[in-house]
């Protein structure tokens, strides 16, 4: 067992939120037409505020530390809650779209001591990456920033989220990584915005796509066993978690709300009406999420994927129901190995490239979920 299983597994047995994604903004100096957020900046938390929370989160044993947006740089204070949370000893990662970074900026990230940079990068192409951001010459920026972290010694990873625009374009991208030194990581998932607006979905990857990216040695490694049908289940992952959000870590967004994850906007508390340590401990809402275990998800946990399927509750909580399948997930298991989803035989997905069955209908996702409110246990 590595150090980190061992981290997350006394993580969660001591119930420690043991990473915390902070959104600081929801501002953004691009518009990619996939994007899930809003763009409103009213009433966001202040410099005080943030600082004051990151200190509750040390105190309550929170180490890794994700600062995000929205593009995190459109606050002028983005660099002094950086260097707050290094003070307070945090392993900082940073989201950005790099297209503030300079050599100033750059250089006081590596002193600050920031352990990691993620960029949006959605093609080597400047034609397609700066149709998906909506700003023209954004990939040169973004490029000529990473190219400053990296000559500054940052380490920058290079995320890659494939769509309908860009579906054949992740070699490219996978190269440029490889030029510029940094880590690539690839996601196919397009999730409904967090108002429940699912019209960006219509973005996702068509299924005959992803089925090539999940037969593509250079991201998947051995074929054979990542395509692989699922093993046997037995009682250890039925009695397991779906997932570690809202056990060992949540989601915070510009205004104090907490949810147990950015894909799962399940209102759970807001930390300008109580303490982190009293939503956490205390939140009906995040108590359910914690009480669910493999064996309790309707439909999935008579599926044979139940042990290895991606399936992201927060997707399945914005479909009507956190203990049900998730339409995208159940397709990703039945493209990446053949074998159909319990999910799709009971009609809650459905690939075009599986086999005829019938009772089977593609999920139809409601225009609208419903504005979130904020609430407090």
């Amino acid at each position: 067992m590595s150090l980190m299983e061992q981290l997350n597994r006394k993580a969660l047995s001591l119930s420690v939120p043991l990473s915390v994604h902070l959104d600081v903004t929801y501002r953004c100096n691009e518009r990619c037409q996939h994007c899930y957020l809003e763009h409103d900046g009213e009433n966001e938390l202040t410099t005080a505020e943030i600082c004051g929370f990151l200190k509750q989160f040390a105190a309550t044993g929170v180490f890794f530390l994700t600062i995000s947006g929205g593009e995190p740089l459109l606050r002028r204070d983005c660099f002094e809650i950086i260097e707050f949370a290094r003070e307070l000893k945090f392993n900082v990662k940073l989201k950005t779209n790099a297209l503030l970074i300079r050599e100033q900026q750059a250089r006081r990230l590596r002193e600050t001591g920031v352990e990691q940079v993620q960029v949006s990068i959605y093609s080597h192409k400047p034609e397609v990456h700066d149709a998906i951001t909506r700003l023209p010459g954004s990939l040169s920026r973004s490029l000529a920033g990473i190219r400053l972290m990296r000559a500054a010694g940052l380490k920058v990873t290079f995320a890659n989220v494939l769509m309908k625009s860009n579906a054949r374009d992740y070699p490219g991208v996978q190269a440029l990584a490889a030029e510029t030194g940094s880590h690539y990581t690839l996601d196919p998932t397009i999730t409904p915005m967090l108002d429940g607006d699912s019209s960006v979905v219509a973005w996702r990857l068509p299924p005959e796509e992803l089925r090539a990216v999940f037969r593509n040695q250079r991201l998947v490694g051995n074929v054979e066993d990542f395509c692989a049908p699922p093993p046997p289940i037995d009682d250890g992952i039925r009695e397991g978690i779906p997932c570690s959000a809202g056990h060992t870590s949540c989601y915070i967004s510009p205004w104090g709300d907490l949810y147990p994850c950015v894909q799962f906007p399940l209102p759970c508390g807001n930390l300008r009406q109580h303490s982190f340590s009293e939503i956490w401990a205390g939140s009906a809402q995040l108590g359910e999420v914690r009480s669910i275990r493999a064996k309790h998800l309707s439909t999935c946990s008579s599926c044979s994927h139940l042990g290895t399927c991606t399936r992201c509750p927060g997707l399945a909580f914005m479909e009507g129901n956190m203990r049900g399948p998730s339409s995208a997930d159940c397709e990703k298991s039945f493209l990446r190995t053949g074998v159909v989803t319990a999910g799709m035989l009971a009609g809650h997905a459905v690939s075009p490239l599986a086999p005829p069955r019938s009772g089977l209908v593609q999920i139809q996702l409601p225009s609208s979920l419903g504005t979130l409110q904020s609430t407090s246990p």
